[in-house]
């Protein structure tokens, strides 16, 4: 697929023509933060960024989601009625998000769409729905370590359109056939285009100074892991509060509660955490990861091991948010590099 090239003087247009059939959302400064909102003009978009501090997962897994509604009157001889919660009435595109968050999603695929008998129709309905408009990432944040764990900078997995900024002007690779399309009026790219946007990668992963080796984690066996004598210690600074889980775009831990309000009611999932005592306890009153050790230690090997002997897939993009956010300074770097190093 050829590259094309866009000057940002014409930013409008191009949004004008992928808000036709999108509705179109992006990163967007908000007081000293930059935030996921709706944009309808080039005015609202931001270039000189790292990461957003929360991941866009919010778009295809929500915070709260309504799976399903119903109705229990005594007096209808149906009973109780229940009503399928109806799926996207209109296509999103999700412009400027960053590759980690996209390569995310399809780490988060092999969770939710395993096969027929596992395949979450929320979580697919909104997938596909979505169009994903990449911004490579110029000047990666000190704790991305994401080329350790098959991401990058310019990573296109996922992508339909990998945009790179050029200055006054972007260079918009297309990925998909959706992308190829949605591009396929614009210009082609000249070649010095396309040399400084490969040279712009090859700074970016060169700026990378955070890595981590994942060669001994993935050769020894799990007991092996969850039983070396790391844990004892690594956990202390830990308070469980659960920011990690919810800055992180590929925690995917859920909860199902039925709401009720007289006769109507509703059945939602809400985000939960693997942190909480709470998540694994039983109505017998056992809880199998009752202690803040066995509940740090489960984020950390369900990450980096579990999801890889299970899926392949590496349960982390290397964002670098958790390391960020974190209230006592934990850096997910380290403790990775220490299950690596374990004898």
């Amino acid at each position: 697929m050829q590259d094309k090239i866009l000057d940002k003087s014409e930013l409008d247009a191009f949004l004008e023509r992928l808000g036709k059939e999108h509705d179109v959302h992006a990163p967007v400064q908000n007081g000293g933060s930059v935030e996921w909102a709706a944009v309808d003009s080039s005015r609202d978009l931001v270039w000189d960024f790292t990461n957003t501090g929360v991941s866009p997962k919010r778009y295809i897994f929500p915070q709260t989601e309504c799976m399903m509604r119903f109705r229990n009157r005594s007096d209808d001889p149906e009973g109780m009625v229940m009503k399928e919660e109806p799926g996207l009435t209109r296509k999103r595109a999700l412009l400027n998000i960053r590759p980690c968050d996209v390569k995310a999603f399809r780490v988060l695929d092999s969770v939710y769409c395993q096969d027929e008998k596992t395949n979450d129709v929320y979580w697919r309905d909104k997938r596909e729905k979505t169009l994903y408009l990449g911004l490579a990432c110029k000047s990666p944040c000190p704790t991305c370590f994401c080329t350790s764990v098959r991401c990058g900078p310019h990573h296109e997995e996922g992508l339909d359109v990998l945009l790179v900024d050029l200055g006054e002007q972007l260079l918009l690779r297309p990925v998909s056939d959706k992308g190829q399309e949605l591009v396929s009026h614009l210009s082609d790219a000249p070649q010095e285009a396309v040399q400084q946007a490969a040279k712009q990668k090859e700074d970016a992963e060169a700026a990378i100074q955070s890595r981590v080796d994942l060669e001994n984690i993935m050769a020894r066996s799990v007991l092996e892991l969850y039983e070396a004598p790391m844990w004892d210690r690594e956990h202390e600074s830990c308070l469980n509060c659960g920011v990690c889980t919810y800055v992180c775009p590929t925690c995917h831990c859920f909860d199902i509660q039925d709401e009720t309000q007289g006769e109507h009611g509703r059945r939602v999932r809400n985000w939960d955490t693997c942190m909480s005592w709470l998540f694994t306890y039983h109505t017998s009153g056992h809880n199998p990861r009752g202690s803040k050790k066995d509940r740090y230690r489960q984020r950390f090997m369900h990450k980096f091991k579990y999801m890889p002997q299970k899926f392949d897939v590496i349960g982390c993009v290397g964002c670098g948010r958790c390391t960020s956010r974190c209230p006592v300074n934990i850096d997910v770097t380290e403790v990775v590099r220490g299950m690596n190093e374990q004898e």
